[in-house]
């Protein structure tokens, strides 16, 4: 029920969504006499926000407190049992239509993951992702599947991997997997996810008692407001997403603070 409700809900979650829909209703106002001030107050609501989000840095002002908040490691650990990278990074729809393992705009979760596996060959390495489609029984291939095939073209021995591919969302990617593989008290195990990612999913680690260092990757917020608005949009709505996320999270009993930090 908490997935279909977070996938159904959407558009409310989604800045650009909302906004359009805000618009869309205005426009619709101001076709009946009645409505038409309301809907001329709606479009220009929606439109000012719109040229606040081109003209302003908004999107980084949401982003950057989710990035910061966990520091890149100064320096690798000596030893180290596993990685585990999370889903997020592929996408299974373009793979099945073109025939080749297709990355999305944070990519570099993939890229870390090889790095740091080729740098730990003794490390047990998992990749956790199955499919956020609410159909996704239909899908022709989820996450895993894409993550397999980029691994093994990468040149990792498939014998290392561990792929847990029933997961729908990151509260799965973690409870998921620590069934999967049962790792014991002491090991040392590296997170690899989006810097904008890590709060939330070290506070569902920490809730499982599970201990992981993170390693953010996938930098979002440069302080370069870029002339697009999509783009801005883009990383508005991931921004949004993650700290709406934090706060359910926490209601819900999955995260053990509402903005997790770093240990120390």
């Amino acid at each position: 029920m908490f997935f279909v409700l977070s996938k159904l809900l959407i558009p409310l979650q989604t800045p650009s969504d909302l906004i359009l829909l805000i618009l869309s209703a205005g426009v619709i106002c101001c076709w009946f006499a009645r409505s038409r001030r309301l809907g001329i107050w709606l479009a220009s609501l929606a439109t000012a926000t719109y040229l606040l989000i081109f003209f302003l840095p908004v999107s980084d002002w949401v982003t950057a407190p989710l990035e910061n908040r966990f520091p890149q490691l100064s320096a690798l650990p000596g030893h180290v049992d596993g990685i585990i990278v999370l889903g997020g990074a592929v996408n299974p729809e373009a793979t099945a239509q073109r025939g080749r393992p297709t990355l999305n705009s944070e990519a570099e979760r993939m890229t870390e993951f090889v790095r740091l596996a080729k740098h730990y060959p003794e490390a047990r390495l998992v990749f956790s992702g199955g499919s956020g489609l609410l159909d996704y029984q239909r899908a022709p291939l989820n996450e895993a599947d894409v993550a397999r095939q980029f691994f093994e073209e990468q040149g990792l021995d498939p014998a290392r991997m561990t792929f847990e591919n029933k997961s729908r969302n990151t509260y799965e990617n973690i409870v998921f997997t620590k069934a999967l593989i049962k790792p014991q008290p002491g090991e040392s195990w590296l997170l690899v996810s989006s810097a904008r990612d890590i709060p939330r999913s070290m506070g569902i680690f920490r809730k499982q008692h599970w201990a992981v260092v993170p390693v953010p990757v996938a930098y979002k917020s440069d302080g370069v407001r870029s002339n697009l608005l999509g783009d801005n949009l883009q990383k508005l709505d991931r921004g949004v997403h993650e700290w709406l996320g934090l706060l359910v999270y926490r209601i819900t009993g999955k995260t053990d603070a509402l903005f997790p930090a770093p240990a120390g």
